[in-house]
C-alpha cells in the first residue's frame, strides 16, 4: 500500500512539473499555442509512465491474488483499461505530433556551416531554440578541444531521457521522449542517431581543417589556377589559329556569300561577319571556362564549399529546366512531325496530279490544263492553313494568354493592312478561272497595250510596244475593259482595219480593188479569208472606205499597219487617185 501511495505521490510531482512548464513564457517551437500542445504531449508521456508502473503494480498484485476470482476480475478489469488507454493515449500523440509538424519551425544545429539536425521541441525550461544554441555551442566546443577523443563520447540513460555526455562529465545535449515521439523513435534510438552524427561530423571536419589539409588545398587551388591560365591561353591560340584561317579562306576565295547566281554577302563583309563571330566565340568560351573553374575551385576549402552548388545552379538550372521541357515536349513534337510528313506526302501526290494535268496526261473535262498550276497553288495554301490548325495546339506555349494575345495582334493586323491584297488575290482567282488572257497574248486592259509577260495573284505585268513594263492591279484588270487581240488571232484570224477618204469621182468597185489589192500585198496578212472593204461614210466631198484584213500575228499590230499603209499610198498613187483625208484643197494649172 504504501508503494501505491508513493507511486502518486510520484505522479503528482510529475503533473505539477508538467503545469510549471506551461506556465513559462518562452520562445518555443512558434508560437504559445504550439508549446501548449507540447506541454499536454508532456503530459501525455508522464501519465504514460505512471499507468506503467501502476501497471507493474497491478500485475504484481494479480500474481498475489490467484484463487481470489473477484479480486482478479477486477485487477484484470483494470490492466484492460490501462491497455485502452495507452493505445488511445498514442493514437491522441500522433495527431498531436502530425498537427505540431504543420507550424513548427526548425532550429538548426551547426558545425562549420553543416547542418547536422534540427530541434523542434522543448526539454524542461529549454525552448527548442536555445536547446539548439545550447548545442551547437558545446559541439563547437568539442570541435575545438585540442584533446579531443570521439570515444569519450557516449550515452547515458536518465530517468526518462537519454543524455549525451563527453568524459561521463559535460552533458552535450538531452534526448527526451518528446524529441522520439516526433520522429516516430524511441528516444534510446534517436539518441543513438545523434550521437554517430555527431562523432562523425566533428571528426570529419577536425580531419578536414588539418593544417595538412589546408596545405594540401591550397596547393590543389594553385594547381587549377594554373591549368585555368593554360586553358586560357590555349583557347586564345585556337582562336588566333581560326582568324588567320578566316582571312587566308577570305583572301582565296572571293564569290562571297551566294543564293543561285545572286550574291547576298560580298567577300569582305562575310569576312568580317566571321571574324566578329569568331571573337564573339572566343569570348564566350573563356568567361564560360572561368564560371565552370570557379565551382571547382571553391570546392576545395570548406568554406567557399557551399557556394559551389549555388554557382552550379545558375547553368545547371536553366539547362534542366529547358532539358525538362524539351523532354516534355517530345511527344507533341512527334505528333508534330506525324502530322507534316502526312501532309508532305500528301502534298507531293496533289502536284504529281497537277503536273500531269499541265502536261495533257490527265485529261478532265471543262478543266483547261493553264488552271493546274494556280489550282496547285490554291489547294497548297488550304492544306498548309488547316496543317497549321491541327498543329497549333501542339506547339509549345499555344494556350497561354501572351500566345493567345499575340495571335490576335497579328490578326488584327493583317485584316486591316492587306484589304487591298486580298482584293487582289481574289482579282487575280477570278481572272486565272475567266481565262481573259493568257502569257504572251496582246491585249489592251484601260489604256494600256501590250503583251501579257506576267501573272500573279496580286498584279499582271504588260510589256507595251514600246518595251514599257507597266504593272496592273488584279482588281483593276477585273473592273476595267479588257481586249485580247491574241485568242483569235491563231484561229479565225485578227481582223485589222483601216479607214481611207476618196472622192466621188472614184468608182468604188475600183476602190474596193485597189484597196484590196493593197491588203494583200502587206507583211503578215492571210491570204484567206481575202480582205474585204465597208463603206462606212458618205461624206460631203468624200467617201469613207474601211479595209479589212485578216493576221494571225496579234503581236505584231503595228509593223503590220505600217506595212498596209505604206501599200494603200502605193496602189493609189500607181491608180492616180488622190486621198481625201486629211481635207486639204488643191488649186491646178490648165
Amino acid at each position: 500500500m504504501r508503494i501505491i501511495i508513493k507511486q502518486i505521490i510520484f505522479a503528482c510531482s510529475l503533473l505539477l512539473t508538467g503545469n510549471y512548464l506551461s506556465a513559462q513564457q518562452t520562445d518555443s517551437v512558434t508560437s504559445e499555442n504550439l508549446l501548449i500542445n507540447e506541454v499536454k504531449l508532456i503530459k501525455d508521456q508522464q501519465q504514460k509512465q505512471i499507468d506503467s508502473l501502476v501497471k507493474i503494480q497491478l500485475e504484481a498484485q494479480l500474481r498475489d491474488a490467484i484463487g481470489d476470482k473477484s479480486k482478479t476480475r477486477e485487477l484484470e478489469a483494470k490492466l484492460r483499461e490501462i491497455a485502452v488507454n495507452d493505445s488511445l493515449r498514442s493514437i491522441q500523440q500522433a495527431a498531436e505530433i502530425k498537427k505540431l509538424k504543420v507550424d513548427a519551425k526548425a532550429y538548426p544545429v551547426i558545425l562549420n556551416h553543416d547542418t547536422l539536425f534540427n530541434i523542434f521541441t522543448i526539454t524542461g525550461s529549454f525552448s527548442a531554440r536555445e536547446r539548439a544554441l545550447a548545442i551547437t555551442k558545446k559541439i563547437n566546443s568539442l570541435y575545438d578541444d585540442a584533446f579531443y577523443s570521439p570515444d569519450s563520447l557516449k550515452i547515458k540513460s536518465a530517468t526518462d531521457n537519454f543524455d549525451i555526455i563527453y568524459k561521463n562529465q559535460e552533458i552535450i545535449m538531452t534526448v527526451s521522449n518528446l524529441d522520439g515521439l516526433w520522429f516516430g523513435k524511441t528516444n534510446a534510438e534517436l539518441a543513438q542517431s545523434y550521437l554517430q552524427t555527431i562523432k562523425q561530423t566533428v571528426q570529419r571536419e577536425r580531419e578536414s581543417h588539418s593544417l595538412t589539409n589546408w596545405a594540401k588545398r591550397i596547393g590543389l587551388a594553385v594547381l587549377i589556377l594554373l591549368l585555368l591560365i593554360f586553358m586560357v591561353a590555349l583557347i586564345n591560340w585556337a582562336f588566333r589559329q581560326s582568324k588567320k584561317y578566316i582571312m587566308y579562306r577570305t583572301q582565296k576565295i572571293n564569290a562571297g556569300l551566294k543564293l543561285g547566281t545572286v550574291k547576298v554577302i560580298p567577300a569582305q563583309d562575310l569576312a568580317l561577319i566571321f571574324l566578329k563571330i569568331n571573337s564573339a566565340l572566343r569570348l564566350i568560351v573563356t568567361l564560360l571556362l572561368i564560371y565552370l573553374s570557379l565551382p571547382l575551385l571553391f570546392s576545395v576549402f570548406p568554406e567557399t564549399e557551399s557556394w559551389t552548388s549555388t554557382l552550379l545552379n545558375w547553368i545547371l538550372g536553366p539547362l534542366k529546366v529547358a532539358l525538362n521541357g524539351i523532354v516534355a515536349y517530345l511527344p507533341n513534337l512527334f505528333t508534330i512531325l506525324v502530322i507534316y510528313l502526312i501532309f508532305k506526302f500528301s502534298l507531293k501526290a496533289v502536284r504529281y496530279f497537277f503536273k500531269e494535268v499541265k502536261r495533257g496526261n490527265i485529261q478532265i473535262n471543262g478543266f483547261h490544263p493553264e488552271w493546274s498550276v494556280p489550282t496547285f497553288n490554291i489547294i497548297r495554301f488550304i492544306l498548309y492553313a488547316f496543317m497549321l490548325v491541327i498543329v497549333f495546339p501542339y506547339l509549345p506555349g499555344s494556350g497561354s494568354a501572351a500566345f493567345q494575345g499575340v495571335s490576335v495582334f497579328l490578326g488584327i493586323l493583317i485584316s486591316l493592312g492587306s484589304s487591298s491584297a486580298i482584293t487582289n488575290i481574289v482579282a487575280g482567282l477570278v481572272i486565272t478561272y475567266m481565262r481573259p488572257f493568257r502569257i504572251g497574248d496582246r491585249v489592251k486592259i484601260g489604256e494600256v497595250t501590250g503583251d501579257i509577260i506576267e501573272k500573279t495573284m496580286l498584279v499582271t505585268r504588260i510589256r507595251t510596244i514600246k518595251n514599257e513594263d507597266v504593272t496592273v492591279p488584279n482588281s483593276m484588270v477585273l473592273s476595267s475593259s479588257t481586249v485580247n487581240y491574241s485568242s483569235q488571232a491563231k484561229t479565225n484570224g485578227l481582223i485589222v482595219h483601216y479607214e481611207v477618204t476618196l472622192g466621188y469621182d472614184v468608182p468604188w468597185k475600183k476602190a474596193y480593188e485597189i484597196l484590196i489589192s493593197a491588203a494583200l500585198k502587206s507583211d503578215f496578212i492571210l491570204q484567206e479569208p481575202r480582205p474585204f472593204v465597208l463603206q462606212t461614210r458618205l461624206n460631203d466631198f468624200y467617201v469613207s472606205y474601211q479595209v479589212n484584213a485578216y493576221t494571225d500575228q496579234a503581236g505584231k499590230q503595228a509593223l503590220i499597219y505600217s506595212s498596209l499603209l505604206e501599200h494603200i499610198q502605193d496602189e493609189l498613187n500607181a491608180a492616180g487617185i488622190e486621198m481625201l483625208s486629211p481635207s486639204y484643197n488643191v488649186i491646178r494649172k490648165e
